[in-house]
């Protein structure tokens, strides 16, 4: 594992999918003092959200589009899991739902967006195979 990434079980990465992701950037940006760095989509750009002490990005502001267009718009954090397939049907078997279906992110790894039994939506993440 990277020095920088995080352990099976922690918060990996938050992102807020929106209609129109530039205002709210603006916002976030005013209201809580983070920069920004445009990331290109192919075509339009999503935001990293960068600490202004630092300039480490925290977090994403993004369009929902593409990979995206199914995602609700709320902070989604994004929990490390060992196995992405298991934690998948360990959540259906106790009564969880799939949101929106397993998806790659590159050589990142995969996740999965899902809902606990109270409703609440998260996703599942599992780092690539050459970065575990």
């Amino acid at each position: 594992m990277a020095e920088n990434e995080k352990s099976i079980g922690e918060i990996a990465w938050v992102d807020l999918t929106v209609g129109d992701a530039a205002p709210i950037r603006d916002f976030y940006a005013d209201v809580v003092g983070w920069t920004t760095t445009p990331v290109d989509m192919g075509g339009y750009n999503d935001f990293c959200m960068n600490a202004s002490s630092t300039g480490e990005a925290v977090s994403g502001v993004c369009y929902a589009r593409g990979s995206n267009a199914d995602l609700p718009p709320v902070w989604l954090v994004y929990i490390i899991v060992e196995n992405l397939d298991h934690s998948i049907a360990r959540c259906l078997e106790h009564g969880g739902r799939i949101v929106s279906d397993p998806k790659d992110m590159g050589a990142s790894g995969r996740y999965c967006v899902v809902q606990d039994p109270a409703g609440a939506t998260f996703a599942l993440f599992q780092y690539a195979e050459s970065q575990a």
